[in-house]
């Protein structure tokens, strides 16, 4: 399992990332669930991933397949990321990727029990058009983050999501939401073992066609511990600051 997050902003995207891999108790292993494509300078790309690792890495070599050997646009009209015109459509090149590379396994998978699903979410900018996040999901359609909702996670996504529900806006800038986005992953390592660091990040300025800073925490790093206890002060704090009940109230000294 895994938990990848990205978050769309009026100033640009961030994306995070966990590296664990889960099979069994007895094997965990770290990847890397973060991939970025430019492949011209008009155009950039961050490919967030999770589920079945064999599909996702199936997926993302397809892509650098495709993008090395510089394929034309095929007869029915469909886009790879070196040719689409819109996020959109790279999102649906994406998509059917990752349906052929399930589907090529699929059958072997479900009579050993496992399953070859993948799901990702990837964001960029085109050129002029407006920078954009979307999530993919394991049959290949997509939905688009929006303002009323800029966040999208994949993986192990319910023990991170409270706050970024209670404390992101899209207004927010490109550290504060990455700050968010990271809490949301140490909150969901502390609830759910087969999500653990290096974490990872990535922050893209609107129209830059550039990641502005990209880092990776291992498991040491004094910023994780930190930003744990600083996030269980402030917690514990506005417990004490809740509305008393009217026994309370009325308690003697």
């Amino acid at each position: 399992m895994t938990y990848c997050v990205g978050y769309w902003l009026e100033k640009g995207l961030v994306f995070a990332s966990d590296s664990r891999t889960n099979a069994g108790v007895d094997y965990i292993s770290t990847y890397s669930k973060m991939y970025s494509f430019q492949p011209a300078p008009d155009r950039l790309f961050i490919l967030l991933a999770a589920g079945n690792l064999a599909t996702t890495q199936a997926v993302v070599s397809r892509i650098r397949r495709d993008l090395d050997q510089a394929i034309e646009p095929a007869s029915d009209g469909a886009r790879d990321l070196r040719t689409c015109d819109y996020l959109f459509e790279a999102a649906a090149y994406v998509g059917r990727v990752s349906v052929a590379a399930q589907q090529e396994h699929a059958p072997t998978l479900q009579e050993a029990g496992a399953s070859a699903q993948a799901s990702f979410i990837l964001g960029g900018q085109i050129g002029g058009e407006a920078h954009g996040l979307y999530l993919i999901y394991p049959q290949g359609n997509a939905v688009m983050a929006t303002r009323e909702t800029p966040f999208l996670q994949i993986g192990e996504s319910k023990y991170g999501k409270p706050p970024l529900d209670n404390v992101g806006h899209t207004n927010l800038s490109l550290e504060d939401a990455a700050r968010l986005c990271l809490i949301s992953q140490v909150l969901t390592q502390r609830s759910n073992l087969t999500v653990g660091p290096p974490f990872e990040l990535a922050l893209v300025p609107r129209d830059a066609l550039a990641i502005s800073h990209r880092i990776r925490l291992e498991a040491e790093a004094p910023e994780l511990a930190a930003m744990f206890e600083i996030w269980r002060e402030a917690q514990r704090e506005a417990l004490y600051r809740l509305p008393h009940f009217p026994w309370e109230q009325s308690a003697p000294p």
